[in-house]
C-alpha cells in the first residue's frame, strides 16, 4: 500500500493532473495551468474581487475579515471530517444534528452540573467520537449504505437533543469556552507601525511567516516527492507565481486580523487541524488508504487495505470534529439551543464539494475543503453587506454548488472523450 499516493489515485480517477494540452489544463501565457486543481482558488479570488468592488471594500476591511472567520469556523471543521468521509466514496447527514446534541450536552455537564470546562470539553468529545461509533459500525461493519445511516442519526440525534436540552435553550458557557469561541489571542510582543495599513501586533505577524515558510516548504517538498515518482508538476514559474500569491493573501489576511483584536483562538484551532488533517490524508498510511477506496475500492481490497476498519474511524473522526464544532458553536452563542446546526451538514458538504471533491469519491483535499467553505462564507457576508435578501442568497450558493459539480462531470467527460 506504500506505493499507493492521493496523487496517483486524483490522477487515476480525474485524468486530468498530466502534461500541458491533456484535459483539465489551458495555456495562459505559456504556463499550463490544471483548472481542476487551481481552478477553485482563482474562482475564490474572482469572488473576493467582485464583492469587494460591490461592497466598495468593505468586505476585506479587519473586522469583517474577523467576522466571517469567526462566523463559520463551525462549517469550516465539520468541512475537514466531511472532505474525508466523501472522498472514501460516503457521505454524512447527521453532522448538524451531532453538533446540537454534543453542545447541548456540554451545557449540561458545564452549565447544569457545574463540571471543570475541561472535564466536560474531554466527555463531549468522547461522546462525539462514540456517536460516530455508533454510524460507523452499521456503515462498514453491518452493510447499510451511509446515506441510510446517517439520515437516520439526523433524526434520531436531533430528537436526543430535543431530551438532553429538555426543549429549551441553556447558558451561559464560562469564560474559556466563550473565549475559544469569539475571543482573540493578546498583543504579546507590542504593536509595530506598518505605515498606511496602520499598526499591527508584531506576534501576529510572526505567525503569518512562519505559516508562508511551512506552506512553501510543504509545497516544495510535494513537488520534489511528485518529480520523483515521474508524476507530472506544474512548470517552476507557475509553482513560483503560485507560492507568491499564496504568501501575499496569508500575509494580508494576517495584517488585517491583527488592525482588529488580534488572531482569533478559533482561527488558531483551525490553522492546527488545517495541517494535522492535510499531514494525514497526504502523509500517512491511513491517508492514503482512505483515497485508495474511494478511488477504487476493488483494487484497495486487493492491496490489502482493512477497507471496514478505515471507514469505521473516519465517521469517528467526523463524530469528534462534529463534536468541538458543537461546543464552539453553543459557546460563540453562550447558549446551547434545540435548533442548533439546522443545515450545517448541508453547508460542509457543499463546502466540500465547491472545493473540489469529486461525487464517486477518490479525490479532494483538505484545503479545498475550507476554501469551498470560505467562498460559501464570503458570498453569505458580501450578499448580506449588499443588503440581499435571503433568498437570492440561497439562489446563488445553489447556483455555485450546481457549477462546481457540474464541471467536475464535466472535465471527467472531457478527459474521457480525450483517451
Amino acid at each position: 500500500m506504500s506505493s499507493i499516493t492521493p496523487a496517483d489515485v486524483e490522477v487515476g480517477a480525474k485524468g486530468g493532473g498530466g502534461a500541458p494540452g491533456r484535459p483539465g489544463r489551458v495555456s495562459l501565457g505559456g504556463l499550463s495551468l490544471n483548472l481542476r486543481s487551481s481552478g477553485i482558488y482563482i474562482a475564490f479570488a474572482l469572488i473576493i474581487v467582485l464583492f469587494s468592488v460591490l461592497t466598495d471594500g468593505a468586505l476585506l476591511q479587519p473586522q469583517n475579515i474577523s467576522n466571517i472567520i469567526v462566523q463559520n469556523s463551525y462549517i469550516l471543521i465539520l468541512a475537514i471530517g466531511m472532505i474525508l468521509i466523501i472522498i472514501a466514496g460516503h457521505i454524512d447527514l447527521s453532522v448538524g444534528s451531532v453538533v446540537a446534541v454534543t453542545g447541548g450536552l456540554s451545557a449540561v455537564l458545564m452549565v447544569n452540573m457545574g463540571m471543570p470546562w475541561p472535564v466536560a470539553l474531554l466527555i463531549t468529545i468522547a461522546a462525539g467520537a462514540l456517536i460516530g461509533a455508533w454510524q460507523g459500525y452499521w456503515i462498514a461493519y453491518f452493510g447499510i449504505p451511509a446515506f441510510i445511516v446517517t439520515l437516520a442519526g439526523m433524526l434520531l440525534f436531533r430528537a436526543l437533543t430535543l431530551t438532553v436540552l429538555g426543549n429549551q435553550g441553556i447558558g451561559p458557557f464560562p469564560d474559556q469556552v466563550r473565549t475559544l469561541a469569539n475571543g482573540f489571542t493578546d498583543g504579546w510582543l507590542g504593536n509595530i507601525g506598518l505605515g498606511p495599513l496602520g499598526g499591527a501586533d508584531l506576534f501576529s505577524l510572526l505567525v503569518g511567516i512562519v505559516a508562508i515558510a511551512g506552506m512553501v516548504l510543504a509545497q516544495w517538498r510535494s513537488r520534489s516527492a511528485r518529480k520523483g515518482y515521474g508524476q507530472a508538476v506544474d512548470p517552476l514559474a507557475l509553482f513560483v507565481l503560485k507560492m507568491a500569491a499564496g504568501a501575499a493573501l496569508i500575509l494580508f489576511l494576517v495584517v488585517q486580523l491583527a488592525r482588529f483584536k488580534n488572531l482569533p483562538w478559533v482561527l488558531v484551532l483551525l490553522a492546527v487541524l488545517v495541517l494535522a488533517y492535510s499531514l494525514m490524508a497526504n502523509r500517512t498510511v491511513f491517508g492514503r488508504q482512505v483515497y485508495a477506496i474511494g478511488g477504487n475500492l476493488h483494487a484497495a481490497v486487493m492491496s490489502g487495505v482493512k477497507v471496514k476498519s478505515v471507514v469505521f474511524w473516519i465517521f469517528v473522526n467526523m463524530g469528534v470534529l462534529s463534536a468541538i464544532a458543537g461546543v464552539i458553536f453553543a459557546g460563540r452563542l453562550n447558549q446551547a439551543g434545540p435548533t442548533a446546526g439546522n443545515s450545517f451538514e448541508l453547508d460542509a458538504i457543499a463546502a466540500a464539494f465547491i472545493g473540489g471533491a469529486a461525487v464517486q469519491g477518490g479525490v479532494g483535499k483538505v484545503v479545498g475543503a475550507i476554501t469551498g467553505g470560505l467562498i460559501m462564507a464570503v458570498i453569505n457576508n458580501g450578499m448580506s453587506l449588499i443588503g440581499s435578501p435571503s433568498e437570492r442568497v440561497m439562489l446563488v450558493k445553489g447556483a455555485v454548488l450546481l457549477a462546481a459539480v457540474a464541471f467536475d462531470v464535466w472535465t471527467k467527460r472531457r478527459a474521457g472523450t480525450a483517451r
